[in-house]
């Protein structure tokens, strides 16, 4: 670290899913002072990760939050999740996997509900693995075979900005080396900038995905169609597509929200993952979700390991229990069933639905969270934290379940702490107020 100089090859980027592990980060006197390789979403968090910084832990006292000790702060807390029944923890997708390990500990000690972002985005993928299972591959395979890529309800130029340059359209693999060799087809309500780099857009009308893949399935199998037109999309050129998908020696299906978060949901991903099924006894197809947070594969993974469940686990039973839509965070707090809530590393304040929001700020708040945010202004205790992959380092997986590890680049400003140290010590209070029956 010290003063010198000093660059960083091979850095894994902590922004989306894609996690980009050939980043270039130039420290200088323990500051960040150039990024190579990176997108500009990862170079603008590289470059001014300190702005907007919590800088010392909080209470709200009197109506107003004012600084206080970090003692006093895991007291607090410790003390809030004492006198809950109820608590909800809810975030986990923007932090590392070790952070999650002791999140899932301090759930089931407190005998609490634990939730991660994959409720509000991507739960409708698992429960469509749930019934049907999937084809998946790594994103290396992608780079190096498929010479056929879908998007689906996605638009990675703006959300996954290297996707296509690293893994899919763009990229040089061992036996695909140019644009030349790809086709790239994009399915999506509107023309995106994705589409205007594809080979074929499928503009399908809103809410009819499950549609149109349905029809897409019957072209594979060979059968008829009776309709004109599926989804807005005219049968002829469902059937032509369809051609394309087997004639192909390597396909790959990337989905995104626009099939998990419109009508239909898991059953719009149940559809899609039998297209792929149905494919693979013709040729060879993968699919595999554009999972957003950079690390909410991660988190599925660690509470799956621990628990037998991904998301939405309620442990107030003295077990892991697990229904989605009913255990699931934005649910629980629409019905108004916790009494406190832990945040860490999200912001559902500005993204929960508004009686959730409404009932959420109403119960004592904790937040743990590198920055300010509306969750940490409506909280009642706010510990500051440093930023994995930046700041402290830990384990984080790729949307293809591949993991990584983020490194440490620059120390956190004085006195913050990482995630891991303040849930361990908020648990080791815990269960020491529990132990003295206070």
């Amino acid at each position: 670290m010290g003063l010198e100089e000093s660059t960083f090859r091979d850095v894994v980027c902590t922004v989306c899913g894609c996690c980009c592990d050939h980043l270039e980060v130039t420290v200088k006197e323990d500051t960040v002072v150039k990024v190579k390789n990176a997108c500009a979403m990862s170079t603008s968090k590289l470059l001014n990760y300190m702005n907007e910084r919590i800088m010392k832990p909080m209470i709200r006292r009197r109506g107003r939050l004012s600084g206080c000790s970090y003692r006093d702060a895991v007291d607090a807390a410790a003390k809030i999740l004492l006198k809950s029944r109820s608590p909800l923890l809810y975030g986990w997708s923007l932090t590392s996997c070790e952070a999650v390990e002791v999140g899932v500990e301090l759930a089931e000690e407190v005998g609490g509900f634990i939730d991660n972002t994959t409720s509000t985005c991507h739960g409708p993928t698992i429960l469509g693995v749930h019934e049907i299972g999937e084809s998946s591959s790594t994103l290396g395979e992608v780079r190096h075979r498929a010479d056929l890529i879908i998007y689906w309800g996605c638009n990675p130029i703006h959300a996954h900005p290297l996707h296509m340059s690293r893994y899919t359209l763009l990229s040089k693999g061992r036996f695909r080396k140019s644009r030349s060799e790809r086709t790239l087809i994009v399915v999506d309500v509107r023309r995106t900038d994705t589409a205007k780099m594809a080979d074929m857009f499928i503009q399908v009308e809103p809410n009819k995905d499950y549609e149109l893949i349905s029809a897409l399935r019957a072209a594979v199998r060979g059968d008829e169609i009776e309709q004109d037109e599926v989804g807005g999309v005219p049968t002829d050129l469902i059937e032509e597509v369809a051609e394309m998908l087997i004639s192909c020696d390597f396909g790959a299906l990337f989905f995104g929200l626009g099939l998990t978060m419109s009508p239909g949901k898991s059953e719009n991903v149940d559809a899609a993952l039998s297209l792929v099924r149905d494919l693979n006894s013709k040729t060879k197809f993968v699919i595999i979700p554009m999972r957003g947070h950079f690390n909410v594969n991660g988190a599925n993974n660690v509470m799956t390991w621990m628990t037998g469940y991904p998301y939405a686990i309620d442990f107030t039973r003295g077990f892991p229990y697990y229904n989605p839509g009913e255990t699931s965070a934005v649910d629980l707090l629409a019905r108004g069933e916790c009494d406190s809530a832990l945040i860490v590393a999200s912001d559902p304040v500005s993204n929960f639905p508004y009686k959730a929001t409404c009932n959420l700020t109403s119960i004592p708040l904790i937040t743990i969270d590198p920055h300010i945010t509306p969750t940490v202004l409506c909280s009642d205790v706010v510990f500051p934290s440093a930023l994995v992959g930046i700041e402290t380092s830990g384990t984080v997986y790729r949307m293809d379940g591949v993991p990584l590890v983020a490194r440490k680049l620059v120390e956190p400003p004085r006195n913050i702490r990482s995630d891991i140290e303040i849930l361990r010590d908020i648990l080791r209070r815990y269960r020491n107020l529990k132990r003295l029956g206070r």
